[in-house]
């Protein structure tokens, strides 16, 4: 029988005084959590006697008690429960007798403990969370799946099953048992970077709960997001096993804005989809893993636009297979992928708008034409903006820190090729129209410039793909020495608006 149970939003409290830990209680309620865990091994020279008393007594939500023993913590941490493993016990059997809406107790001293608890005469509603944390990697799927029979044997309530994914694949792992739990409850995540999407998924395979931080900087795991962005960006109290799955995939991808554009997006048209961030190693492979059906549609950036052009083989449309790189992936519903590109049209309309905005369009066909339009970078953005450059009858150059990269584009397209040191001695004539399309000047480095300021004097538009910052250092160099500025946040929205209606076949309101 299927849970129709929602998954439940649970804020770690970690604080240093009882005090402190009140007052985050208060803002956990506030911040919209379902469950606080009082992570009391934090707390210093904490007393069970007096100080459990004080926190449980008129919470304002239901709480985990967890004094998390030094043993089931990451070894190299200095975090754990100070006191001895009876005293740990006493805690959580005095947890237990206060009536705590949850005690958590490990798996390795679970049995016998729980045993105790379930044969003594305390008459209690708490439920019993029986953990068990990996922090070196997933386990086998056979492996997981002993270890979760092992805790159900204990006689607790709730089963939890923490692992550290080091690679995203790994979370299907954990997909898979919280699948196949049975009506149990049970608790399913998967810690680090690259298990970011088990904990925002995690409603939508039958998790239990899942786990969010009060505020960037208060995360009791890594990977951990914050509650805000599990209510607000993510919509995970309205998720459930129906929600169509969307995200951007690449290498860096923490930074991209889609989750925020497309999820407000869906969340305007009623739409039961949700867009996350995939933090990708292996393209091809993380499609193979994730190819069910509900996995439906993918934003591809950096680094893997090429590889999604040889994944769609056959079924890419016009444009994209013109350019040699796809950007957007739809799986259709006999399972195949399709590949578009809405970079090329979100980028160079965005440059022609800049044109013609600031008076320099002279010809009625494009602002582009017979303009010499110079490109840094020969990846999958540089290509998209090489192509339809030269689609709207420009002059085009491909400027890049790989020369034979940028040989092989500009032969594509009919262009001539700079290496990159070169770029700043080339000013064959001014009015030029620069473009990068590389993520130099991405944050955190932000102070880096894919080309000096001087050399920008021969150009009258400068376009920069990357968009955080929404100024970037080239930019900044652009507007200082009077030419126009075109910030890659253009490029980003129109070619995400072009995106949204592929993946839900609807226009855009993101």
């Amino acid at each position: 029988m299927e849970r129709s149970q929602k998954c439940l939003i649970c804020t770690p409290l970690i604080a240093k005084t009882v005090n402190e830990m009140l007052f985050q209680l208060q803002l956990a309620k506030e911040s919209g959590a379902d469950v606080a865990e009082l992570r009391v091994d934090h707390i210093t020279d904490f007393n069970a006697e007096s100080d459990l008393p004080l926190l449980l007594k008129d919470r304002p939500l239901p709480v985990i008690v967890t004094p998390r023993a030094k043993w089931e913590c990451k070894a190299d941490s200095n975090e754990g429960y100070e006191g001895n493993e009876e005293a740990r016990q006493d805690l959580l059997r005095k947890a237990y007798e206060l009536g705590a809406d949850y005690i958590d107790v490990e798996l390795k001293v679970a049995g016998e403990f729980v045993k105790k608890l379930k044969d003594s005469s305390i008459k209690s509603s708490t439920k019993i969370i029986v953990s068990n944390h990996n922090w070196e990697l997933t386990p086998s799927q056979e492996e997981i799946d002993a270890t979760i029979e092992q805790m159900w044997a204990t006689g607790g309530d709730i089963v939890k099953y923490v692992t550290t994914a080091k690679d995203i694949t790994d979370v299907a792992r954990v997909f898979h048992f919280l699948s196949e739990a049975k009506g149990r409850p049970t608790i399913g995540l998967a810690m680090g970077p690259t298990g970011m999407i088990s904990r925002l998924l995690s409603p939508k395979f039958g998790g239990y709960l899942t786990f969010g931080a009060l505020s960037k900087g208060q995360e009791s795991a890594p990977g951990q997001p914050t509650v805000q962005d599990l209510i607000e960006v993510y919509r995970v109290k309205s998720m459930d096993r129906e929600t169509v799955v969307c995200g951007v995939v690449g290498k860096p991808v923490y930074h991209s804005k889609g989750p925020i554009l497309h999820n407000r997006g869906f969340a305007e048209l009623n739409l039961n989809y949700v867009y996350v961030p995939f933090l990708v190693d292996d393209f091809a492979h993380f499609m193979s893993v994730y190819s069910e059906s509900d996995f439906r549609g993918f934003s591809v950036t950096i680094p893997y636009k090429e590889d999604a052009l040889r994944l769609c083989g056959d079924k890419v449309e016009f444009v994209a297979k013109g350019i040699g790189a796809v950007n957007t992936v739809i799986r259709e519903k006999d399972g195949e992928l399709k590949g578009y590109n809405t970079d090329c049209e979100g980028a160079l309309s965005a440059i022609e708008d800049g044109l013609r905005h600031s008076g320099l369009a002279t010809n009625s066909e494009s602002p582009l034409k017979d303009k010499l339009f110079v490109v840094i970078g020969a990846g999958g953005a540089g290509k998209a903006l090489a192509y339809g450059a030269k689609e709207r009858h420009a002059r085009v150059a491909v400027a890049n820190r790989n020369y034979e990269r940028a040989k092989t584009l500009a032969e594509s397209v009919g262009a001539e090729a700079i290496e990159l040191e070169k770029l700043a001695d080339f000013r064959p004539e001014t009015g030029m129209i620069l473009a990068n399309s590389t993520s130099i000047g991405m944050e955190p480095e932000v102070t880096k410039s894919p080309i000096s300021k001087d050399a920008l004097s021969a150009y009258s538009l400068v376009f920069d793909a990357v968009y955080t910052p929404k100024e970037t250092q080239l930019l900044k160099d652009a507007i200082e020495i009077g030419a126009v500025d075109v910030s890659g946040e253009e490029m980003f929205y129109r070619q995400a608006f072009a995106q949204f209606k592929y993946f839900t076949g609807v226009p855009g309101k993101c």
